[in-house]
């Protein structure tokens, strides 16, 4: 299992309290907002509104999110989710692929990067902290012995570590409590920190 090392240089905010994502799905939005809050660029009254909705129906906090991949040759890919446009991903040229776009396991890492993103937008703005600047690096060690079929074990990153910056006016005391929030909090975090079950099948 990979270890996360979340490193972080200071400057913000206060504890708070924020619920899960609802789901999203046309034409099943819950909950609204008509106020946006213009803080961090956050309309944090939609996920206020969405929390205080779990509170009353603890059933809407059950989400479930899709995607889905469809091979364009060689090594190319391409994900699809909700509307958006396809994601592209390609394995560099020395793995044999042609470099169109970032590989599986770096987008890994990118996943991680911006749900930890999300929450330190989402608990400083909640807590009045504006957000002058964020950003977050991200590294993992991959042995490549087992993708290649050399050995048998990991084929995964052995580690993943971290390093956060941001700049604000908040006191350090106060960064440090939104850092610890939002490193206990993050769905993808979570999801690699831990064993989930993965079902494969072909159909």
């Amino acid at each position: 299992m990979a270890d996360i090392i979340a490193e972080f240089v200071v400057y913000p905010v206060r504890d708070y309290d924020v619920s899960p994502i609802q789901d999203y799905r046309a034409g099943e939005i819950v909950m609204t907002a008509s106020v946006t809050t213009t803080l961090n660029d956050v309309n944090i009254d939609a996920v206020a509104g969405l929390a205080g909705k779990i509170q009353q129906e603890p059933e809407v906090a059950a989400t479930k999110w899709n995607a889905k991949v469809n091979w364009k040759g060689g090594f190319r890919s391409e994900a699809t989710i909700r509307d958006f446009e396809p994601l592209t991903s390609d394995e560099p040229d020395a793995l044999g692929g042609t470099d169109s776009g970032p590989n599986p396991v770096e987008q890994v890492l990118a996943a991680l990067g911006n749900c930890l993103a999300v929450g330190y937008a989402a608990n400083a703005t909640a807590a009045g902290i504006e957000l002058r600047d964020l950003s977050i690096e991200l590294e993992g060690d991959l042995d490549l012995h087992t993708f290649l079929g050399l050995a048998s074990g990991n084929a995964g990153y052995d580690n993943i570590s971290v390093k956060v910056k941001i700049d604000s006016d908040a006191t350090a005391e106060d960064i440090k409590a939104l850092h610890e929030k939002v490193v206990g909090t993050s769905p993808v975090g979570h999801t690699l920190c831990r064993e989930v079950p993965v079902s494969i099948d072909l159909v």
